[in-house]
Formats: structure tokens, sequence, C-alpha cells
């Protein structure tokens, strides 16, 4: 479960909630029709942009941003080079029996497996590759576009307010419901959009960023391993992908480990 995205969104929910309790009512801030308005009236906006399938696709990846997290760039480095070890010891048709939780990675080692061709390989990778991306971006989209109309569909709701206020100002009863449908939808609008859509949007995008850079990395390592590369040269190659103090650690722990294997030997 990706914790940050949920202890941001919870946190910042629970000091917006404790700041409306510490007021004279927590039910001042509870109005129907602005509700309806500015939640009813967004989504149904957004759907107006989009397809059924995109707004569905847009929901599933949205729970997926809160249910998992993806794997560190390292970590995936080590579990390539295990597999290149694997391939270079027993075979490519090894590799059929590596369990993974990734389904790119999945299919790229069938693909090893049933011999495929290099130039096919990739090609199949990168349609997949695309097409994971184009998805989650659309996913992105939708929530970019709710922060958007959401303080719109405010906007709308305190001029709605605003009118039936001044169109009843001989009966002072009528005042102030209209006084809180003009301001709370203004308030509802921008809590949507900046406590819920925005950083949903932008946490998918990140996803997508991270997502598109892992499969890039398996896509070179399975095109290494085909090619029948020494596991070390796969490890330089991979490389790459970390950041220059993530690699100097890595270089430091590989050296200090030879040492040690070294003076084991030496001790022998």
């Amino acid at each position: 479960m990706d914790l940050a995205t949920i202890i941001g969104m919870l946190g910042a929910t629970i000091m917006i909630v404790a700041a409306i309790s510490l007021g004279s009512s927590p039910l001042v801030f509870v109005n129907p029709v602005s509700l309806l308005i500015v939640i009813g009236g967004s989504i149904l906006i957004v759907l107006s942009q989009m397809s059924f399938s995109e707004a569905r696709n847009a929901l599933k990846a949205a729970i997926k941003a809160f249910k998992s997290s993806l794997p560190d760039v390292e970590s995936t480095i080590d579990e390539m080079l295990d597999i290149a070890k694997v391939a270079r010891k027993s075979g490519l048709l090894a590799l059929e029996d590596h369990e993974t939780d990734s389904t790119f990675l999945a299919q790229g080692l069938q693909m090893l497996a049933d011999g495929y061709a290099p130039d096919m390989l990739r090609e199949v990778l990168d349609k997949e590759r695309l097409l994971t991306l184009e998805r989650n971006r659309s996913g992105a989209r939708a929530f970019t576009l709710l922060a958007e109309v959401a303080p719109a569909m405010g906007m709308i709701g305190t001029l709605i307010g605003l009118v039936d206020m001044l169109s009843n100002m001989e009966d002072p009863s009528s005042i102030g419901p209209a006084m809180a449908v003009a301001l709370l939808t203004t308030l509802y609008g921008v809590l949507i959009a900046n406590v819920i859509a925005t950083p949903i949007a932008e946490k998918l995008e990140l996803r997508t960023l991270q997502q598109e850079q892992l499969q890039s990395l398996w896509t070179d390592a399975l095109l290494a391993i085909q090619q029948g590369r020494n596991p070390r040269i796969v490890e330089q190659m991979l490389m790459t992908y970390l950041s220059q103090e993530r690699r100097e650690k890595r270089d430091d722990a590989d050296a200090s480990q030879a040492a040690e294997t070294s003076d084991e030997a030496g001790n022998a």
C-alpha cells in the first residue's frame, strides 16, 4: 500500500476537520444543495469530456495508486541480475519458471523462453510500454479535469446563492441559507480540487514516470540477457538508471564485499 498518498491526504483531511470542529458547530459546514452542485456537477462535466471507459480506467488507476507501490529501481536491477545469472547458467528456457508480480516482465521472460527475435521482442515491449503510458495518463487527465472543474462549479454555486439571496431581500429568514450555499459551494470546490483531485492527479503522473522508467529498464535488461551478455556487463548497463549518489554507494558496497571475500580466501 502506498502510505505516502494515504498519510498525506488523510492528514490534510483530519486537519481541516479539526479546524472546523473547533468552530461553533460542524453542521454549519454541511449543506446538501452545495454538495449537489459541486460534486454532482463536477463529475458530470468531467464525464462530458471523456468516454465511460476512460472514466472507469481513471477510477481503477486511482485505486491502484492507493493500494500498491512500484518496486524501487535498485531492487529491480538486483532482480534482473539474478535473472541474467539463471539464463547464463541454465539457458533462456529456465526463465519460464521465474515468478514476478509484473505482467510486463512476465511477458518479456516468456518471449525470451519462446525464442522471439530481438527486433520482435523490442517492438512488442515498446508497444506495451506506450499503451501503459497512455492508460496511466488518461487516468491522471480525469483528475486534472476534476481539479479544474470543481472550483468553477463552486463559483457557479456561489453565484446561484447570491442571486437567490438578492432576490429575497425582503425575507430575512432566506438570507442565511442562501449565503450558506454561496460560501460553501466555493469551499467545497476548493477542497475537492486541492485535497483530492490534484494530489491524485500528481500521484498518477509520478507513477506513470516511474513505471515508464521500470519498463524501459526491463526492456534493456531482457535484450541484454537475450544476447547472452555477462551479468556484470548487464549490471553496469543498468546502473545508468540510478542516481550518481546511489551508484557510488553501490560501488562502495561492491568493493567492500570484494575485499571481504579476498580476505576470507587469503585466511583460508
